[in-house]
């Protein structure tokens, strides 16, 4: 009788263990779909706007044809943005970007004229709509980050999550988050 009580209690704790085994995964599973759901809503986000990007540019050129050092910079960092490939890198081509959305915009506040076009409004509201999504889901992409981080350091998790091949994700952070408190705007 004594050897079945044994046997007993070892089938419990192995039930247990794969219950909770069998539910940390899945949690982990989850979370980390979340993370890579937002993340491609970043991308998302970045890609409109470096679609606008280009109309912005062609509708302040011509109001400003000798400002080309400004267009290059705009354009380079657009082409940073769109080869980003992980939150790091993102983070730095975030970085120049802002800075190249600041000096168009301090551009077309030298044009008066450009600051009636509607076409320019139209556009700036866009981007401006654009910038409010990214940090949207910037937001949402740190908070799963987070969520996915904190379940794969706490204990016992951190003894096999590795092992089944959850690993930590990187935040996507920028160094001058000062850059990207506010969308770029334009003071008329």
């Amino acid at each position: 009788m004594e050897f079945l009580i044994v046997i007993g209690i070892i089938v419990l704790l192995a039930v247990i263990v794969g219950i909770y085994l069998w539910s940390t995964y899945n949690g982990l599973v989850t979370l980390n779909v979340r993370v890579d759901e937002a993340w491609s809503d970043i991308t998302v986000q970045l890609k409109r706007r470096a679609d606008l990007i280009p109309n912005l540019i062609e509708t302040v050129k011509g109001y400003a044809a000798h400002e080309k050092g400004v267009f290059e910079a705009v354009t380079k960092a657009r082409a940073e943005s769109l080869s980003a490939g992980s939150p790091a890198e993102a983070a730095v081509a975030e970085n120049h970007m802002q800075s190249a959305l600041k000096s168009i915009f301090a551009v077309a506040e030298a044009y008066p004229q450009l600051q009636a076009s509607q076409n320019y409004l139209q556009l700036q509201g866009e981007l401006v709509d654009t910038e409010d999504k990214i940090q949207a889901s910037r937001r949402f992409y740190n908070g799963g980050v987070r969520e996915l981080n904190t379940k794969i350091k706490i204990f016992p998790n951190t003894l096999f999550v590795r092992g089944l091949g959850f690993s930590e994700r990187e935040f996507f952070e920028v160094s001058d988050s000062a850059a990207i408190a506010e969308p770029p705007r334009v003071q008329f």
